[in-house]
C-alpha cells in the first residue's frame, strides 16, 4: 500500500527555491570558460555557492511572508466541501485545506455572479448555474435557441434572459403562444395581413415577425403548431422574409432572432409525423434543456421564499412545511410551487405557513404513508383522506375545472361533483392555478 507525504508549504517552496538557486550555482561554473577575462579559473566555485545560498534564503524569506495570509486563511476557514469516501480516512493537509478552500470561494462567487447576471431569475443550483453559463455564451450571437423543458420549467423567463443579454436588448421581445391561438387565426397572428384578405379584415395588421423586426421572437409552445404553418415559418427562416395573408406574393424583410420553445418531445412527434423534421433541424441550432424543479431541490427553498416575498413581505416558512416542499417531486415544477405558495399564504392568514396549509401537496403523501403503515383513525377515513388528497391535486393541476379534473382522475364529472360536494372541497380555491 502505497504511503502518502504531505509536505508542508513552509517546507516545500524554499527547497524548491533552493534547489533553482543550485542549478543557478552549477552553471554559473562555466562562466570562468566563457569569460575568462572577467572571471578567474580558480576559485569561483565558493563565491557562486554562497550567492545561491544567500539567494535562495532571501526567497524563501518573501515566500513565507506571503504565505502567511495564505495560512491564516486555512486556519480561519473550516472546510465546508466533504471529502470523497475514498479520501476520508486520511487527515488533510495544507494543499488539501487550500484545494478545498478554493473550491468554496469558487463555488460562493458562481451563486453571487449567478444572482448579479440573472436578478429575474432563482437558481443557485449547479445546474441551473449551468443554463446561466449557456445563456451568456449563446446571447453573444444570433443563432437559433430551442429551449426544451417540462411546463412550468420558466421556459419564457430564459427566452426573455437570452434576448437582454444580446446587442438586440435595445429591440422588441415578441411572444406568442403557438397553443393558444386557434389554427385559423395563427397565421394571421404571425405573418400578419392585408385590408379585405378575409371576411374582418377591416385594415393591414402587422404580425408577429414584423412587430419582433431588429428584436427577438419567441413561438411558445412550438410543438403544438400545425403542419402547415410549420412549413410556413420554415420559408421564413430561409427566406428572412414574410407574407402577409392577402399579399399576392410581396414579401416584407425582417430581421429576427427566433427562440422557439416545447415541452413536448420532438424527435417523437417527428417520428410519428407530427413535426417537421427540417424545421426541427432549423430550430435545434442550439439547445437549451431547463431541468425540472425535482432535478434542482436545493433551489426550492430559495423559490420558496421569493414567492412568499412578493405575496405577502415578511411571511416565514415553517420547517416542517420546507421538508415537505423538499420532499415533493413537483410536476407542475416553479409555477405548481408558486400556485402553492399564493394558496398557502392565503390559507395561513398571516401566521408562519405550516403542512397544514399545503393543501392538495402533502396530504397525498401523508395519506400515501397512513395507508401503507395502518396508522390512521380507521379504513374509511383513511380512504377519504386519501381521494380528498388525489381530488384536490387534481383540482390543483386543473386549475379548478371540474370537467378536466375528472378526466384527469378518470371518472365522469357528475361522479365527482358528488365527491366534491361529500367531502366538503371548495374548488374556487383552485381557481388559475392550472399550468399549461
Amino acid at each position: 500500500m502505497r504511503r502518502r507525504f504531505d509536505p508542508s508549504l513552509a517546507v516545500l517552496v524554499p527547497v524548491i527555491l533552493g534547489g533553482v538557486a543550485t542549478l543557478a550555482v552549477l552553471c554559473a561554473d562555466m562562466l570562468p570558460r566563457i569569460f575568462p577575462a572577467i572571471f578567474l579559473a580558480q576559485g569561483i566555485l565558493v563565491p557562486a555557492v554562497a550567492a545561491g545560498l544567500a539567494v535562495a534564503t532571501v526567497a524563501a524569506v518573501f515566500v513565507l511572508l506571503a504565505l502567511r495570509p495564505i495560512r491564516r486563511l486555512l486556519s480561519a476557514t473550516p472546510p465546508v466541501l466533504p471529502a470523497t469516501a475514498a479520501a476520508a480516512p486520511r487527515p488533510f493537509g495544507e494543499f488539501d485545506r487550500l484545494g478545498l478552500v478554493a473550491d468554496q470561494m469558487a463555488e460562493a462567487l458562481g451563486k453571487l455572479d449567478a444572482r448579479a447576471q440573472f436578478p429575474e431569475m432563482v437558481g443557485e443550483s449547479r445546474v441551473m448555474r449551468g443554463v446561466f453559463s449557456h445563456i451568456l455564451k449563446v446571447a453573444a450571437t444570433d443563432a437559433t435557441v430551442l429551449v426544451i423543458g417540462e411546463s412550468g420549467t420558466g421556459k419564457e423567463l430564459v427566452a426573455r434572459a437570452v434576448h437582454a443579454k444580446s446587442a438586440r436588448s435595445n429591440g422588441p421581445f415578441v411572444a406568442i403562444n403557438c397553443a393558444a391561438i386557434p389554427e385559423g387565426l395563427l397565421e394571421s397572428e404571425l405573418f400578419g395581413h392585408e385590408k379585405g384578405a378575409f371576411t374582418g379584415a377591416h385594415a393591414r395588421k402587422r404580425g408577429r415577425f414584423e412587430q419582433a423586426d431588429g428584436g427577438t421572437l419567441l413561438l411558445d409552445e412550438i410543438g403544438d403548431m400545425p403542419l402547415e404553418t410549420q412549413a410556413k415559418i420554415l420559408r421564413v427562416i430561409e427566406a428572412r422574409q414574410v407574407e402577409r395573408l392577402g399579399g399576392e406574393g410581396r414579401g416584407v424583410p425582417v430581421n429576427v432572432r427566433l427562440i422557439a420553445a416545447t415541452h413536448r418531445d420532438l424527435p417523437a412527434m417527428i417520428a410519428a409525423g407530427r413535426f417537421r423534421e427540417d424545421l426541427y433541424h432549423r430550430l435545434n441550432v442550439f439547445p437549451l434543456r431547463l431541468p425540472p424543479l425535482r432535478e434542482r431541490r436545493e433551489d426550492i427553498a430559495l423559490l420558496a421564499d421569493r414567492f412568499l416575498d412578493a405575496l405577502r413581505p415578511g411571511a416565514t416558512l415553517s420547517v416542517e412545511a420546507l421538508q415537505g416542499l423538499l420532499a415533493y417531486d413537483w410536476p407542475g415544477n416553479v409555477r405548481e410551487l408558486k400556485n402553492v405558495m399564493e394558496r398557502a399564504v392565503v390559507l395561513a392568514c398571516g401566521s408562519p405557513v405550516a403542512p397544514a396549509h399545503l393543501r392538495g401537496l402533502l396530504a397525498a403523501d401523508a395519506d400515501r404513508d397512513a395507508c401503507v403503515s395502518g396508522a390512521g383513525d380507521g379504513l374509511d377515513a383513511r380512504v377519504a383522506g386519501y381521494e380528498r388528497a388525489l381530488i384536490e391535486a387534481a383540482l390543483s393541476r386543473t386549475g379548478g375545472v371540474q370537467a378536466r379534473a375528472a378526466s384527469l382522475l378518470g371518472i365522469k364529472e357528475r361522479s365527482l361533483w358528488h365527491r366534491v360536494k361529500k367531502l366538503g372541497i371548495d374548488p374556487a380555491l383552485f381557481k388559475g392555478t392550472g399550468g399549461k
